[in-house]
């Protein structure tokens, strides 16, 4: 039996064995199976790949996508941005790979609109780094906002009515917000949003977040992350079967 899976810490918010899992059964896909590998410390990887010689492909979710990278023996080009999310495992080696990027672009064009020239991101991991290189791309101006912010990033403190102004789409990559601490959002001056900001939660438990529903409460167009999620899952699976 061959494995598929998925590493990170903590696992419980995941929804990739269930996805996967589902998807074998539907398709009628034998001899595979998806796991889940939580590891306390990066420095477990080496050895569950030894305890794990049937793993073919893995998922990577927080707080790894950047940490397993020194791990890899290659980065493909969809990761050079420094984040991956999905590693191959192909002709002995581990390629990395980055589908979040996929699955943000395609998931948010459709609402994007001609006034939507400026962005804030939310975090500076390894998701917020996939969101800058969709924005870079789609000639979307932006800005990542951290609470520790380093030269030429926004604190959150800083955040004021002329920043809100002049960034009409706001994408918190960030898990706050995530059940089941689904009380928390990012701290912003929510009542100065208007109908012309565009609100993205990569946080898709609970459906919508408070940081959705603060944004709703002032006409903002909000999307969560579900659609991002199964579309990166798609694009995982077409690159371990190529």
């Amino acid at each position: 039996m061959k494995t598929l899976g998925l590493i990170g810490y903590p696992l419980s918010h995941s929804f990739s064995k269930k996805h996967f899992s589902e998807k074998f059964e539907r398709e009628n896909i034998e001899g595979l199976q998806y796991e889940l590998f939580p590891l306390e410390s990066i420095e477990e990887f080496p050895d569950l790949l030894k305890k794990n010689p049937d793993i073919v492909g893995l998922n990577v979710t927080i707080p790894y996508k950047e940490a397993v990278i020194p791990y890899l023996d290659e980065i493909d080009e969809s990761a050079a941005f420094g984040a991956v999310n999905t590693i191959k495992f192909e002709n002995g080696k581990l390629r990395g790979f980055n589908t979040d990027v996929y699955g943000f672009e395609h998931s948010i064009k459709p609402l994007l609109q001609a006034h939507h020239t400026a962005a804030l991101i939310l975090g500076t991991g390894g998701a917020a780094k996939a969101v800058a290189s969709v924005f870079g791309r789609l000639r979307i101006a932006y800005k990542y906002v951290s609470r520790t912010p380093s030269e030429g990033q926004f604190s959150y403190k800083n955040i004021d009515e002329n920043t809100i102004k002049n960034h009409t789409v706001i994408v918190n990559t960030t898990p706050l917000g995530m059940y089941p601490n689904a009380e928390y959002c990012p701290r912003l001056p929510y009542e100065k949003l208007s109908d012309k900001h565009l609100f993205y939660d990569l946080v898709y438990n609970p459906n919508v977040t408070t940081f959705l529903k603060n944004g709703k409460k002032q006409g903002t167009s909000i999307k969560n992350g579900l659609d991002m999620l199964y579309l990166q899952a798609e694009r995982a699976w077409e690159i371990w079967n190529e």
